[in-house]
């Protein structure tokens, strides 16, 4: 079973284009000897965390984005700030960041079994994935082995895509990680859960009357006038199911941010949207895909970043 499940790691990475050094190093059975049961540990406090808060899927798979998004996949996102430095998850695009503490009970527990050997970072693609399954997605392999940075800077984080670009400014950030339309596409279905800060949306709200729903319009202005900025509006109706609603939201233009709507305003995106509208299943497909590629982006591993004993704060 196991081999079957490396074999279709390696074909994946080849297929997805990501198989390189970096591929490489990481393995299906990576802690096959030294923590056998990581990955049974991390997927029951997952289980029990959206059990107490199915909100919580959206801010664990958001929490992996914005690491992988910020210097790879190093679980730099979860670093806490010190009085000499301003750490990423307080800088204003992650100060809404959620499932923290999430992270804090797997790590604890993994070190309770196996101490100092699963990296916070593989603990974060580990709950992302399991996060969208229980929310009713897509099952992915996540290869492990990926390293813990040391580096934690909140000006880093202009990495991550703003809630105003366009799907041609999207695009070619995206690119410089080597991730294609598609991939650019169908990882920000992963809008199917959670929600967004009227901060985000009320330009939205001013400006884009003409590919806006006028009754979803109506709807978050009023939101937003009653709560201000940090009021909330989730972004598709069934906003803790992991489903292709998103979509077909889009296709009505009840998208919740720019970043969103424009996906189906512009030629070289709308055949995307409507080929994942019609069809979940390839969405779901394209979303395996692109979860792949992104959580093998910058990898630290062999000898460059560490196992922390703690996510908070580096050894």
């Amino acid at each position: 079973m196991m081999a079957a499940a490396k074999k279709l790691v390696r074909l994946l990475m080849v297929v997805v284009g990501v198989a390189g050094p970096g591929a490489a190093a990481l393995s299906m059975d990576y802690y096959g000897m030294s923590c056998p049961f990581a990955d049974m540990v991390v997927r029951n406090v997952v289980s029990q965390a959206l059990m107490g808060d199915p909100t919580l899927a959206a801010g664990l798979l958001r929490l992996h984005f914005h690491d992988c998004f910020v210097q790879g996949c190093d679980a730099s996102v979860l670093l806490d700030s010190t009085p000499d430095n301003t750490a990423e998850k307080d800088a204003p695009p992650n100060k809404s960041l959620r499932g923290f503490e999430v992270i804090d009970r797997i790590k604890q527990a993994l070190e309770m079994q196996c101490p100092g050997v699963v990296s916070c970072a593989d603990i974060v693609a580990l709950a992302a994935r399991d996060a969208v399954l229980m929310a009713g997605g897509p099952y992915y392999v996540v290869p492990l082995g990926r390293r813990d940075g040391t580096r934690s800077n909140a000006a880093d984080t202009v990495a991550l895509p703003p809630p105003f670009l366009n799907a041609t400014e999207l695009a070619q950030l995206f690119a410089t990680h080597n991730l294609n339309l598609q991939d650019m596409v169908a990882l920000s279905g992963g809008h199917t859960l959670g929600a967004a800060h009227c901060a985000n949306f009320k330009n939205r709200l001013a400006t884009e009357a003409a590919t806006l729903d006028s009754s979803l319009g109506s709807s978050l202005s009023s939101v937003c006038a009653a709560g201000g900025d940090g009021a909330t509006a989730t972004f598709d109706r069934t906003s803790t199911m992991f489903d292709g609603v998103y979509f077909r939201e889009l296709q009505q233009r009840r998208g919740l941010l720019s970043s969103d709507q424009t996906l189906f305003e512009s030629p070289e995106t709308k055949r995307l949207v409507n080929m994942f509208a019609m069809n979940q299943a390839y969405f779901f497909f394209a979303f395996q895909q692109g979860m792949l590629k992104m959580g093998q982006l910058n990898l630290k591993e062999g000898t460059i970043g560490e196992v922390r004993r703690s996510c908070r704060i580096i050894n």
